[in-house]
């Protein structure tokens, strides 16, 4: 059943938080298992689909330095843009339909997870198929998809909770 209505507003704000804070959890997570090989991380999933639209390899792989460190802007720029997109969108998509947030939106990471890496990214031919990849580069996206999505999941709830509750009290 739809929820007949709620803060449109507060919901954007709240997934985009929880977008940017889970971003932050994803990254992290990756320099703990890390997806992909070395060699196949020389250009990344975002900066080969970027390369696949026609943009040169001297703008998908720019860096910027921190503390002596090369760190690669324009994939950190994918990253949280895809990162906060899907968090809104499931933000603004749980609070409509409330029956979506069942299992704490761990299906919803593991469906994205599914989608992209199974599905779309093999496709496009932006990384190997399916079947092609690592067991290893499997488990990592299929747990960090969950928590990623546990985490905008909770940052969003509380964000627009916080958000709502002085008009709800104004009442």
């Amino acid at each position: 059943m739809a929820k007949k209505s709620f803060n449109h507003q507060a919901a954007m704000v709240a997934g985009i938080t929880g977008g940017v804070i889970s971003g932050l959890v994803k990254l992290g997570w990756e320099n703990i298992l890390p997806p992909r090989t070395a060699a196949r991380d020389q250009t990344n999933p975002p900066q080969q689909l970027l390369q696949q639209v026609g943009i040169p390899a001297s703008v998908t792989h720019a860096t910027y330095t921190y503390s002596g460190h090369e760190l690669p802007v324009v994939s950190y720029m994918m990253h949280f843009g895809f990162s906060t997109t899907f968090a809104v969108a499931y933000s603004l998509w749980a609070r409509k339909h409330p029956k979506a947030k069942a299992g704490s939106s761990a299906l919803f990471g593991l469906g994205i997870f599914g989608a992209f890496h199974h599905m779309i990214l093999p496709a496009l031919g932006t990384i190997p198929r399916a079947k092609d990849q690592p067991a290893e580069e499997h488990i990592s996206e299929a747990i960090g998809h969950v928590l990623w999505m546990w985490t905008a999941d909770w940052v969003s709830a509380t964000v627009y909770q916080r958000l709502t509750a002085n008009k709800k009290s104004a009442k």
